[in-house]
């Protein structure tokens, strides 16, 4: 500590918490990249880390926590050419967003569509990212 300044940003990427018998799973977006914190928490909240694993059962899953989203980390170019799109469900209702418009307005957006495309596409999905 001789002249050394402690940084105020944590500098771990990932910590795992057991409190009361339930696992939390800590993730920094600022030092993981978007993708592999989704890969992650799709398998954490599944259960899938578990022996006693079964696909119907979501509940046995851990707990997952996501800070700093509002700034991730993301590799090559993905800031200036990443679009997220949805449709209308009208004939030429197709909506176009760019990664800094989505960012600004909901950045909790990229990480919920990004585990959404990583677990199961059956009704238990959006309960399971809940």
């Amino acid at each position: 500590m001789y002249g050394n300044v402690p940084q105020d940003e944590a500098q771990s990427q990932y910590v795992a918490v057991n409190k009361n018998g339930k696992t939390y799973h800590l993730f920094n977006a600022k030092r993981m990249p978007i993708g592999r914190i989704a890969l992650m928490v799709s398998k954490f909240i599944r259960g899938k880390h578990k022996p006693t694993f079964t696909p119907l059962n979501f509940e046995a899953g851990d707990k997952c926590i996501v800070v700093n989203i509002a700034d991730p980390y993301m590799t090559g170019r993905k800031r200036q050419q990443k679009v997220y799109r949805h449709h209308t469900g009208y004939p030429g209702g197709l909506k176009e967003y760019q990664f800094r418009t989505v960012l600004e307005k909901d950045p909790e957006r990229i990480l919920r569509e990004a585990v959404m495309g990583m677990l199961p596409k059956n009704s238990q999905r959006k309960d399971m990212v809940k």
